[in-house]
């Protein structure tokens, strides 16, 4: 039995991560009791005794966490953005080239941002085939639902006398800062960060990224795309479907699911790219426990849901 710590199971995707794995038998889920969760000592014996610990926490803590462990055979999986750009931690995205094998063997996984996550699977595959140029400027567009704030801005979508405002989608991150953009433009070997524009509407989960690409940015058909995707994600949570609910494309869609589809759709000149998942899903807790699952050596969709 392998022994699991959740450091931070109080927030959105700690209690997500938990309420999963309380369902498996083949695991020990090592758990503190309310009075501890913020003791350093105990938190400390929880991460040296753990085959795994998840940290759910802010950066800064999640950084606190990883100083209190010197047990060299500890995994950790951090589901904070503090180490996904970190010289010695892998980032854990196992359907882009080399990284499932990285994950096998490594003791410090960086989980992807929602965001992120959907823009490095539309990007990638067609910056590694040539077919987007690194100093390409990108512009992105994301749709979230509102259970990717947090507790604070659930609680605020689903007060019964919440403000109007919150009926209609919110754009934010308006000043071109936001916490996902350097493994967006890291993950993708890209020479500049892209425009993104992260938006928040009135459901609960679910994810769409898109991104906008004109015939000036690429140096291919639409149907060389496809293609590229198709050969691409052969593995994992990931595949190429482009079908449409009557020629429109749900947002939340994905709800409930921890996979991911990619698609592109358009002509030869204009294309928009488009994935799907759910950000609590494989945009946080499902990738975590993918990548928990591999670091075991398990089928790496053991738990979690796909269809």
């Amino acid at each position: 039995m392998h022994k699991i710590f959740i450091d931070g199971s109080a927030g959105t995707t700690g209690l997500r991560i938990r309420e999963r794995l309380s369902q498996r038998r083949d695991i020990e889920l090592m758990i503190l009791p309310d009075e501890l969760r913020k003791d350093p000592a105990a938190r400390r014996d929880m991460l040296n005794k753990s085959d795994i610990s998840f940290l759910c926490l802010p950066d800064a803590a999640a950084v606190e966490a990883v100083s209190l462990i010197d047990n060299p055979d500890t995994v950790v999986i951090d589901t904070s953005t503090a180490h996904r750009t970190a010289d010695g931690w892998t980032y854990g995205m196992p359907e882009l080239t080399g990284l499932r094998e990285e994950l096998t063997r490594a003791t410090r996984i960086a989980n992807p941002g929602c965001h992120a996550s959907g823009f490095i699977a539309l990007v990638r595959p067609l910056v590694e085939a040539g077919l987007i140029k690194p100093d390409a400027m990108l512009s992105c567009f994301s749709l979230t639902g509102y259970s990717g704030g947090g507790k604070k801005m659930i609680a605020e979508y689903e007060d019964q006398d919440r403000s109007p405002l919150l009926d209609a989608p919110r754009i934010y991150a308006l000043g071109q800062a936001h916490k996902h953009l350097p493994e967006m433009q890291k993950l993708c070997g890209l020479a500049h960060e892209p425009v993104f524009s992260p938006i928040v509407a009135a459901y609960y989960s679910g994810m769409e990224v898109s991104v906008t690409l004109t015939r000036e940015l690429l140096s291919c058909s639409l149907d060389t795309i496809k293609t590229a995707y198709r050969d691409y994600y052969r593995d994992g949570m990931i595949r190429y479907d482009d079908s449409t609910e009557g020629g429109f494309i749900s947002a939340g869609a994905f709800s409930g699911r921890d996979d991911m589809v990619v698609a592109a759709f358009g002509n030869d000149d204009r294309v928009t790219l488009i994935s799907r998942f759910d950000n609590l899903g494989k945009g946080a807790s499902g990738a975590a426990i993918q990548n928990m699952n591999i670091r075991l050596g398990l089928a790496e969709a053991t738990g979690l849901v796909t269809g």
